[in-house]
């Protein structure tokens, strides 16, 4: 019985490779393109983070990153533990919709497929590059 099935698996396993070794390389994701995710909420949404006052980075179901601009400031998004989402009726998230933080609304002015946050150090980063540039 343990021959039969060490033949067995010795059989499948070429098989099995065969079959990856074909299966066709998953092209990467346009970023930058205006974008939506449908009815969002507990189920569509997994993770957001904030980047400061100018705009939002949002996980939607298929690990998929969006970054949202926001038409002016959205005050206190970087202390908020939680956030709503304002689709006036279209049931989708999109660059007509608006992210409700604290009770107040902050229009969105556009929402494009992105790459995932940036850490830490690469936020930090950018911010003393930013500094530099200024003087």
């Amino acid at each position: 019985m343990k021959n039969l099935a060490l033949s067995l698996a010795a059989v499948l396993l070429p098989l099995s490779a065969a079959a990856a070794a074909n299966e066709p390389a998953k092209e990467p994701r346009a970023l930058g393109i205006e974008s939506s995710i449908v009815f969002p909420g507990d189920s569509s949404i997994r993770n957001w983070q904030a980047d400061r006052d100018r705009g939002i980075w949002i996980q939607g179901r298929g690990n998929d990153w969006y970054y949202g601009t926001f038409a002016s400031f959205c005050r206190d998004l970087d202390f908020a533990q939680a956030i709503g989402f304002e689709t006036r009726g279209a049931g989708r998230l999109d660059k007509f919709s608006s992210i409700i933080v604290r009770g107040e609304r902050c229009q969105l002015s556009s929402f494009v497929t992105s790459a995932p946050p940036p850490s830490k150090a690469e936020r930090k980063a950018a911010r003393e590059a930013e500094k530099a540039a200024q003087n």
